[in-house]
């Protein structure tokens, strides 16, 4: 084949380096393409993982949230929701696994809530003086947590329910006189003492099962009274029309 002469010094290059620059172009493109098809999957998969943590509700809706985004930035969060879930709705035992996985991976500001809530599952289980541990532990290492007071609280259920009420009211009277001017945490310790003392052990039924009866009761008053209110100007219409 004849080639021009001014295109030999291209067919040398081409000879001697041109096959080599096209595969090295090619693998460049493809890992270009690779990068940004892998970024596109993390970014779908990070929506996805935070959709689902807005809109997973039931338990075995989060479990599969979990199971296909748990390694996704929302992962931890989806797995806190998922211990929460499984408190609530007394399946005690997977909680306090749920909260345990999560003490060292928690979601940044939530990093003291699996082990508070680990303790509540305890002190729910029954097992009031590893409750009480965890709980006075928790006190010690973390006294200006958020949930200090929370700690301090579910320590003095859990002696009550363990049999020493008196040394539970004393913390809690202690508690009350170091807690001075500060309303809403008085208010609940008072509710705490006044739990402590009409509690009684009965069979199947712990303290904690009586706080938790006792809020659900405030928030079915409040409920009603809130219900009762809207209905006021509603019955008041209807008298005026019934009195014409």
């Amino acid at each position: 084949m004849n080639i021009p002469e001014e295109l030999l010094p291209v067919v040398e290059w081409w000879e001697k380096d041109g096959k080599q620059t096209v595969a090295i172009l090619l693998v460049a493109g493809l890992a270009v393409a690779g990068y940004y098809g892998v970024k596109g999957w993390r970014e779908n998969r990070r929506l996805a993982a935070s959709d689902a943590l807005m809109t997973a509700y039931t338990a075995e809706e989060l479990e599969e949230a979990v199971a296909n985004y748990g390694s996704a930035d929302s992962g931890a969060a989806l797995k806190m929701r998922l211990a929460k879930k499984y408190f609530d709705t007394e399946r005690y035992q997977e909680a306090l696994d749920a909260y345990k996985a999560l003490e060292k991976s928690a979601p940044d500001g939530f990093e003291d809530v699996p082990t508070v809530g680990a303790a509540q599952c305890l002190e729910a289980l029954g097992r009031f003086g590893e409750a009480a541990k965890a709980y006075d532990d928790f006190v010690e290492k973390k006294p200006k947590s958020f949930l200090a007071l929370t700690a301090q609280l579910g320590s003095a259920r859990s002696l009550a329910a363990s049999g020493d009420k008196a040394k539970a009211l004393e913390r809690l009277e202690a508690l009350k006189k170091d807690l001075e001017g500060d309303d809403a945490a008085s208010s609940r310790v008072e509710s705490t003492i006044a739990l402590v003392k009409r509690w009684e052990k009965r069979e199947a039924k712990t303290l904690f099962d009586a706080a938790d009866a006792a809020a659900k009761q405030l928030d079915s008053a409040a409920t009603k009274a809130e219900e009762s209110k809207a209905e006021a100007p509603k019955a008041a219409g209807e008298g005026a029309e019934a009195g014409k």
